[in-house]
């Protein structure tokens, strides 16, 4: 207590009792104030604070002039004892400031707002003056940011209207285009409107004459049923009689041959009777062969694997899948990974396995076809514990024995004549099995068919 009525006097001296401000502090010169008095608060103690600043003791630089901005500036204007203390460690962080401030002759290359700020926490004779000019100075600077921001902005709008004027002239150009190539459209049109016109005309006028001749063929047509049915109620009559004067002929060639006949039969009877005691004697077997089975042809129901690729079917066509399996007692065999990694080569090995074997469980259903899936056991680190589904033979290649060949020997295990199929885009596999008898198909379409089920 003693020490802030001992710096009374001292505040009150530097004040002046004619230096009042007549206006508001100006704003930049407040923040500037702020912000001396927010840095000076770490010089000094809680006890030489105002009661209303000591809870913002703790906080830093920057959270107390945002929290106490107007508590600090009101306590700068109505304490004289705190506006001292603050000007003291204003003249420690910035002397050279504060010396050319209080002596009047503020540095001409000094920003105006610092040295407002400056005096308005010194006070020195003149500082309402010197607060005063910045205030100017600062509209000033204000004034002339303002116009410099008009004058971008009238020129940005400008631009803008320029470029606005320009895309409209474009536009404008692009619709009169538009609008001529719909106008030639709307005369072709017209002109295709009227030739249709003229089309049906002539279609309508050749339509009743159709239907003209229609009638007239449709009368004589009738005429000529009506005559045919009278010739053909003449030609029954004619018909019983000849049958009735047949019959009688017959009769009586049947009575004046009968004897004849008796002996014909019996001499018949006898040539028939002597030929099997012959083949009986002779041990001949049946004939088996005729005369029509010489000739050299296809007969139906032998086509081979072979002969499907024959017909006009693309290798991809999943019909050519279908024409082969519909072979009779026809194996499909599946070369399991070039399949899956040909369709879905990012997905697991586990997940590979299961989609392919479903579906070929449905095809398998579907075609009656015996199916075997041959997965390669390389690819394995361990033995794999499956249930094969329904209809489907899965099969994993001994340890030193690629899948390659266990195709090969499943192949070379089937009967002579027995359609077999490869499914399998590997060119050494499909060339084995070829010479081995089997029809390679590429394993997109496999995958295409599976797509179908």
């Amino acid at each position: 207590m003693e020490h802030a009525s001992g710096a009374e006097p001292a505040a009150a001296a530097g004040d002046g009792p004619a230096e009042v401000l007549d206006r508001p502090l100006p704003e930049g010169v407040r923040r500037r104030v702020v912000a001396f008095v927010s840095e000076a608060f770490g010089g000094l103690t809680v006890a030489e604070l105002p009661a209303q600043l000591r809870q913002y003791a703790r906080f830093t630089p920057t959270r107390r002039a945002k929290f106490a901005g107007n508590a600090m500036a009101a306590a700068l204007e109505g304490d004289p004892v705190f506006r001292q203390r603050i000007g003291e460690r204003l003249k420690e962080s910035q002397p050279e400031l504060a010396g050319a401030v209080e002596a009047g002759s503020p540095p001409a290359a000094a920003d105006p707002v610092d040295v407002a700020a400056a005096a308005y926490v010194l006070r020195p004779a003149g500082w309402v003056k010197l607060v005063a000019a910045a205030g100017e100075e600062a509209q000033r600077a204000f004034a002339e940011r303002a116009e410099e921001e008009g004058r971008r902005e009238v020129e940005r709008l400008r631009e803008e209207l320029a470029e606005a004027r320009e895309r409209i002239r474009s536009e404008n150009e692009t619709l009169r285009a538009e609008l001529l190539a719909a106008r030639k459209e709307a005369e072709t049109l017209q002109r295709k409107l009227r030739s249709a016109q003229s089309d049906v005309k002539r279609g309508e006028a050749a339509l009743r004459r159709t239907t003209a001749e229609i009638d007239g063929i449709k009368s004589e047509a009738a005429a000529r049923v009506t005559a045919a049915e009278s010739e053909t109620r003449r030609l029954k009559t004619r018909l019983s009689e000849a049958e009735s004067g047949l019959e009688a002929s017959r009769r009586a060639t049947r009575e004046g041959r009968s004897v004849e006949d008796m002996r014909l039969r019996l001499l018949l009877d006898t040539v028939l009777e002597g030929a099997q005691g012959l083949r009986r004697e002779l041990a001949l077997p049946p004939a088996s062969v005729r005369p029509a089975d010489t000739v050299d042809a296809v007969a139906p129901g032998t086509m081979t694997p072979k002969d499907i690729a024959a017909r006009a079917l693309s290798e991809t066509d999943p019909a050519l899948l279908d024409q082969l399996l519909a072979l009779p007692q026809v194996h499909l065999l599946v070369d399991g990974y070039n399949v899956t990694k040909t369709g879905y080569p990012t997905m697991p090995l586990e997940k590979q396995r299961l989609r392919l074997l479903g579906g070929l469980s449905v095809l398998a259903a579907q075609t009656g076809a015996e199916v075997t899936c041959v997965f390669d056991g390389a690819e394995l680190a361990a033995p794999v514990l499956l249930a094969p589904p329904r209809g489907v033979r899965v099969l994993f290649s001994k340890p030193g024995v690629t899948a390659d060949e266990l195709i090969r020997q499943l192949v070379r295990a089937e009967p002579s004549g027995r359609p077999v199929v490869v499914a399998s885009t590997d060119k050494e596999v499909a060339d084995g099995v070829a010479k081995a008898g089997a029809r390679p198909v590429a394993s997109l379409l496999l995958l295409k068919r599976l797509s179908r089920v």
